[in-house]
């Protein structure tokens, strides 16, 4: 006799959401009659939860106080998801919990950081060949704006910048090992050592701006043809780290706002001479709706925060089968972090977090003798508990952390450490000095 397979509220809802935004006759419903439906399948778990699944194909959970939403990665708990039940949600959801139909078809990339595995050789060596066959004379293209300029020499040209910039825009955790071949094909042109050590390199992430500034500074000086080559080179880098999950996503969006202004030439040039940051806007406008994830991190600080936590709390689903539970786990990390650099910033972040991360959190931080300091890296070091069972475990959860802590900085003004974050960086030492995960990913120090 075949097993009865258990009822998984979360795993079933998922699917008949995502069944019905797939459907061709979902784009042309009236809004009211999405948010019906999507309504109509609201989850409630027995601790009293309320959950739903919407907008960006992610979960939301309900705030019971004040009955905002919070995007929130949803329990891994068997016993939790099986006694959850539907329960058809009486008021009108916010349009922003509504999939419009174009957010379901974003394909996630990776959250792995550069540490551990390695960037695939063929694609190092596209980008060499970028480097190489595009140097061009610093008269011919200088590097004026910041703060590109800080990072490289001064006889550099912004064509070099250029496929720098474009590499750490794209990635989702731009951390990498202190080897990564990528990233050291750049030291001859580096005015100095990048923030870390040997081991990791916590590279600071090149905003949307800094890339229209050097395409746009062209355009100003007059060397159309210049900014259109810089436009290019962008567009060629993006091009060669496409089949890189850590890149995809985010290359896949900056070639879609850059291609038209390559068949277009001069499509940019009135928004040049208003600024870089009107190329930027104008950039942002040609973003495709499906790949507005991919640049959310540069349209709203917060919602790139929750969505880093999101994926924080999914790099640490392996605690589930240790009995831990990722989301608490999570919000204590976070914590750490933020106890370590910036403790006052925590006021900042707690209107973006669901209730109960929100709560763990501040009594985490407040109470100096709370259990979950267990969780905490403690001189430098993971808790046993939480070690990764794997490279690929340890790489996602460095990356998802990084990521995390990139995005708090940003969204309450902190200025990123140099020496890494603390949950970040206790996760690179157990990657880069446990003999078994250096012998298994390659690593050489």
């Amino acid at each position: 006799m075949a097993a009865v397979r258990q009822w998984d509220g979360f795993s079933t809802i998922e699917g008949d959401v995502r069944a019905m935004v797939d459907d061709p006759r979902w784009t042309g419903l009236p809004s009211q009659a999405k948010a019906q439906a999507v309504a109509a399948r609201m989850l409630v778990t027995p601790d009293g939860g309320r959950w739903l699944f919407g907008a960006h194909a992610r979960w939301y959970r309900q705030d019971p106080v004040d009955g905002r939403w919070h995007l929130s990665a949803p329990p891994l708990d068997q016993g939790l998801r099986a006694s959850a039940h539907v329960v058809r949600h009486t008021t009108t959801l916010a349009s922003e919990l509504v999939p419009p139909g174009p957010d379901f078809s974003f394909e996630e990339g990776s959250t792995q950081c550069f540490v551990g595995p390695d960037v695939p050789l063929h694609i190092i060596e596209r980008v060499r060949t970028l480097v190489v066959s595009r140097r061009a004379r610093h008269e011919d293209f200088p590097l004026t704006t910041e703060p590109l300029r800080e990072i490289f020499a001064g006889d550099v040209s912004s064509t070099v910048a250029a496929v720098w910039g474009t590499l750490m825009w794209c990635a989702y955790a731009p951390a990498f090992d202190g080897n990564e071949v990528l990233l050291s094909m750049f030291g001859e042109f580096l005015a100095g050592a990048l923030p870390g050590d040997e081991f990791v390199r916590w590279v600071s992430p090149v905003s949307l701006l800094d890339l229209a500034g050097l395409y746009a500074e062209r355009i100003r000086a007059g060397e159309p043809k210049a900014g259109l080559r810089l436009a290019a080179l962008m567009a060629n880098t993006a091009d060669a780290v496409l089949e890189d999950d850590r890149f995809r996503p985010r290359a896949t969006a900056l070639l879609a706002m850059l291609q038209p202004a390559l068949r277009t030439r001069d499509l940019d040039h009135a928004a040049a001479h208003q600024g870089d940051a009107a190329v930027r806007r104008a950039w942002l406008a040609r973003c495709p709706p499906e790949l507005t994830r991919a640049v959310i991190f540069e349209t709203s600080p917060g919602e790139h925060f929750r969505h880093t936590v999101y994926d924080l709390v999914q790099a640490l689903g392996y605690l589930n089968r240790r009995r831990g539970d990722p989301r608490v786990t999570a919000a204590a990390l976070l914590a750490a972090d933020v106890a370590a650099l910036a403790p006052k910033a925590a006021a900042k972040l707690y209107p973006w977090l669901d209730p109960e991360m929100r709560h763990v959190m501040h009594t985490v931080l407040a109470d100096r003798t709370h259990t979950l300091r267990a969780t905490w890296p403690d001189d430098g070091e993971l808790p046993a508990a939480l070690h990764p069972p794997d490279v690929g475990s340890g790489a996602t959860l460095l990356g998802a952390a990084y990521a995390t802590g990139l995005a708090w900085c940003s969204l309450a003004q902190v200025a990123i450490p140099a020496r890494g974050f603390a949950t970040a960086s206790a996760t690179a030492r157990r990657l880069t000095l446990h003999p078994i995960f250096a012998n298994e990913s390659g690593l050489n120090h």
